[in-house]
């Protein structure tokens, strides 16, 4: 088996936004034209179960997002975890991609910073990457999308200078 180094995966995971971003669609940056609603909350229902089974807890989810560039949060709860910090998961309309946060956006670099920080244990951060890559989502580093976004729509032009884009806002954010 053949170690891939993390730049390799960071270079595969851009490629995948970069194309992401490229997908056409309407009038607005929410989601792409051909953005499935029916088939993200199934996968969103069969995460949010497998989770529960892995985490032998309940957790949460929100549905209930509006005018983002993504469609749904989920929660697993500090009780249910072994560092005893709560993971969040926020899933893109965009190409299945998806985010782990630890305790929020912009805690941690990387799942590996988590780890060595202590807020995540090996064993929890295999049930969420397996759950989220046995369902096809792609989870990218949170460092990768704080990056100023220099993507092709012109997301940029409608951002306030002081808080300028990022690839964050461009799959992850309220828009």
């Amino acid at each position: 088996m053949s170690h891939i180094s993390e730049d390799d995966r960071d270079q595969r995971v851009l490629r995948v936004l970069r194309e992401a971003d490229r997908l056409p669609g309407p009038d607005h940056l929410e989601f792409p034209e051909d953005f499935d609603h029916p088939r993200a909350k199934e996968l969103l229902a069969e995460l949010h179960a497998r989770l529960e089974q892995e985490f032998s807890h309940p957790c949460t989810v929100d549905r209930h997002v509006q005018d983002a560039s993504f469609h749904a949060l989920v929660g697993v709860p500090a009780e249910a975890t072994g560092a005893g910090v709560p993971i969040g998961i926020r899933l893109s309309n965009y190409a299945d991609l998806a985010v782990v946060t630890l305790p929020a956006p912009g805690s941690h670099d990387s799942l590996d910073d988590a780890v060595a920080r202590g807020d995540l244990t090996e064993t929890d951060r295999r049930r969420v990457e397996d759950a989220l890559s046995d369902l096809g989502f792609v989870t990218v580093p949170e460092r990768l999308l704080h990056r100023p976004y220099d993507g092709v729509t012109p997301l940029s032009e409608f951002r306030n200078p002081d808080h300028p884009a990022t690839w964050w806002t461009r799959f992850f954010d309220y828009i």
